[in-house]
């Protein structure tokens, strides 16, 4: 497992010295960054910054610079190389490097990823219908990362919906830009399509050759636009699907548990707004499904005919309505829950026969069971007085299984999978 300690050691050796060690060095200077005045002007106020040109990533002379800091901050510390190894060697004695995720059903098959002693990269794999099936290796992000002297990591890893195709993004220099790339998962073989400069935000289409995924500001790398991609097309022919034009907004793509739509979200601290398409239509127009208001904050999920929305409009800490699925406006709302002054409605989860509603009560977060046929709904009976529990990992819509996670002062932290 890849552990960097220098400058926690440096800590550490400040809090508790030197262990005793007496030690001479002839460190270099510490570098000084050059002085060169810069005026930002805002609101009819000016500013001077020294330092303005350090903003130029990339650059020679940034680059040079942190060169500089990086070997001060060596020499500085090089006394503590023995105290470094130590506390890396203990740390990696803490770490169970043989591990592995808690699998998650999703369709026929059971997702989890794992980590293997010695490697310093997870491996992602699936096992068809039972977690006792063979392991199935999408890709070993190890064997990705051979051979690459620096920064590598994976993400959005993201299976089609038929589950034969894999997408996942490649992040080369930390800066959380990644190369989207396509992999048959029955041939093993890598598809051409190759997609540079995107987030690891990224959705599959009902079709099984349509990604929808999100591009950032190459300045702020604010989530900002999302666009659509045909398999077997050249990265340059995407379609721009959506772009957020308020800096204040992020933006991204997802789908709905029940598989049957595509979502653009977009929020700010206090406000969101969403836009949908038919996940099996996704070459048509996205619908608007409120527009946004300042101060109004709603979530959205499908079910069935309806639209199920968590909102604070009337009720400030939040509640649950509905609308017909081609009716969306505020006038077509009905309530489910409605919002109490004792209660905060957290959040949702939509499963087939079930709706788990999320709620916070004198500080202490509960769970609601309440079948959709109208039987007796019920809350999780957790059994201590102070705890932490919360919905985790429900992909599947077509189950009974809730999952949730737990944690109180005398239960570690637990996944619990509830019938």
């Amino acid at each position: 497992m890849r552990i960097w300690t220098p400058l926690f050691a440096l800590a550490i050796v400040a809090l508790v010295g030197c262990g005793g060690e007496g030690y001479e060095t002839e460190a270099p200077a510490p570098p000084i960054a050059e002085i060169e005045a810069y005026e930002l002007e805002q609101h009819g106020d000016v500013r001077i910054d020294n330092y303005y040109w350090m903003n130029q990533r990339g650059t020679e002379r940034v680059e040079n610079y942190l060169h500089a800091e990086n070997d001060y901050t060596e020499a500085m510390t090089a006394h503590t190389a023995s105290l470094q190894a130590s506390l890396v060697q203990e740390f990696t004695e803490r770490i169970k490097q043989n591990d592995e995720s808690v699998p998650y059903r999703l369709g026929d098959y059971f997702y989890y990823r794992r980590t293997e002693e010695g490697k310093d990269y997870p491996i992602y794999a699936r096992k068809p219908g039972s977690v006792d099936a063979d392991e199935q290796i999408m890709i070993d992000v190890n064997e990705l990362a051979a051979g690459h002297d620096g920064y590598f990591n994976v993400g959005g890893v993201r299976t089609s919906e038929d589950h034969n195709l894999l997408a996942y993004g490649i992040d080369r220099a930390g800066r959380r830009v990644y190369t989207l790339y396509v992999k048959d998962l029955g041939s093993g073989e890598m598809l051409s399509d190759e997609i540079p400069n995107v987030t690891a935000n990224l959705v599959w289409a009902n079709d099984n050759k349509t990604i929808f995924y999100t591009r950032q500001d190459p300045t702020t790398l604010r989530y900002y636009q999302i666009w659509k991609h045909r398999l077997g097309t050249d990265a340059s022919e995407d379609t721009l699907v959506y772009e957020e034009p308020d800096d204040t907004f992020n933006c991204g793509v997802g789908k709905s548990k029940s598989r049957e739509y595509i979502v653009i979200g977009c929020s700010q601290t206090l406000a969101n707004e969403y836009r949908y398409v038919r996940a099996d239509r996704p070459d048509d127009e996205f619908t608007l499904f409120l527009p946004r208001e300042r101060g109004h904050e709603y979530d959205m999920e499908h079910y069935g005919d309806h639209f199920y929305i968590r909102t604070n409009m009337d009720a400030e800490n939040f509640r649950l309505m509905k609308t017909p699925i081609n009716k969306t406006a505020k006038s077509n709302w009905s309530e489910v829950i409605p919002g109490r002054d004792d209660v905060y409605l957290s959040g949702f989860e939509i499963f087939k026969d079930h709706l788990v509603v999320v709620e916070r009560k004198a500080g202490l977060l509960q769970m609601q069971i309440r079948p959709w046929n109208g039987g007796e709904a019920h809350y999780l009976d957790f059994g201590e007085p102070a705890y932490m529990a919360f919905p985790r990992d429900n992909y599947e819509f077509d189950t009974s299984v809730l999952r949730f996670h737990y944690e109180s002062m005398t239960t570690p932290d637990t996944l619990y999978d509830y019938d």
